[in-house]
């Protein structure tokens, strides 16, 4: 069984360098695994990596829709798979790396999320029942019907509240059990993942600057530039932290020194729940970071750790 390795950590974790080192060592070419990056135009708040930051490694999953346009796990998975596919086909080894868990769920332990439902009705109407009655009020509505899921999901991941609720109206089972039914089968290849720890505070800070950084590379002119184009706040993608918090600004709702510190804010919380997720990976093994951690070393443990613990030379 071919084997992939997974790099998962949380925002400003360093995983693309990491990943980049590592690819330069073993041949590898990169498949992101970040729900966001995959949007075109959403560059600066999404993180993307530059020409200069990807060192002429070969990257998949980047730019592949426009914002408006929904994109959910099944085709996330079904399109990394054929990913994975052509690079070992073109005698390549794959990495997978990014921060969004269930992206990372769906490929390791082989979730197979059906496509079949989308019930577009349902959707706008949970939808607008969140924006009348509070985001709450919707993941109470799944609590009573997943409680399993509900455990998963944040009350504020919409998204991902309204997809669990539409599954059990559909289908009438719960989308907890879907997931059990298709872990099944095991997964194609040996995924080997590995975690990027940091301490909680420095993690925070090098979140905060990040965040300056962004503001300083245009991030509220791409905001503006996403709203010209027509991708308004309503959009999956539009409500990706980065551009969310920078919306009410544009729209003369807040000053700008507000949305950067709620910008701040929602991203040192997103980051605590990309932790508390990777954490509930068994088959993890963590790799702990500062900002003095050389990357090309961090590669080659995990090259020597694929070596010593799997028998598996990359």
């Amino acid at each position: 069984m071919e084997p992939v390795i997974v790099i998962a950590g949380p925002t400003a974790s360093g995983k693309t360098r990491l990943s980049v080192e590592l690819a330069r060592l073993i041949n590898g070419s990169i498949v992101s695994a970040d729900s966001m990056q995959i949007y075109r135009y959403m560059d600066i708040g999404t993180a993307k990596p530059d020409d200069e930051e990807m060192a002429g490694i070969r990257h998949y999953m980047i730019d592949e829709v426009d914002p408006d346009e929904s994109y959910s796990v099944a085709r996330y998975r079904e399109r990394a798979l054929e990913c994975i596919a052509d690079i070992i086909r073109e005698g390549r080894r794959p990495i997978v790396a990014g921060g969004t868990g269930l992206y990372i769920n769906s490929l390791i332990y082989n979730i197979n999320f059906s496509e079949t439902i989308c019930d577009e009705s349902l959707r706008e109407s949970l939808r607008a029942e969140a924006e009348q009655k509070g985001n709450r009020y919707l993941y109470e509505k799944l609590v009573r019907i997943d409680p399993e899921a509900a455990g998963r999901i944040h009350e504020n991941d919409i998204r991902r509240i309204i997809r669990a609720i539409e599954v059990y109206t559909h289908t009438k089972k719960t989308i907890s059990e879907h997931i059990r039914m298709s872990r099944l089968e095991p997964p194609p290849y040996r995924y080997i993942v590995f975690g990027l720890r940091w301490d909680r505070d420095r993690l925070y800070r090098r979140i905060n600057r990040r965040v300056d950084d962004m503001i300083r590379k245009g991030l509220v002119e791409e905001a503006r530039r996403l709203v010209e184009m027509g991708f308004d706040r309503k959009g999956t993608a539009m409500q990706a932290i980065g551009y969310k918090e920078i919306l009410p600004y544009l729209k003369g709702e807040c000053s700008l020194e507000e949305a950067v510190e709620i910008l701040k804010r929602n991203t040192r919380r997103y980051a605590k729940r990309q932790m508390t997720w990777f954490r509930q990976i068994r088959e993890i093994t963590w790799l702990d970071m500062d900002e003095d951690t050389d990357y090309r070393e961090a590669a080659e443990k995990i090259i020597h750790h694929c070596i010593e613990t799997f028998g598996i030379i990359l």
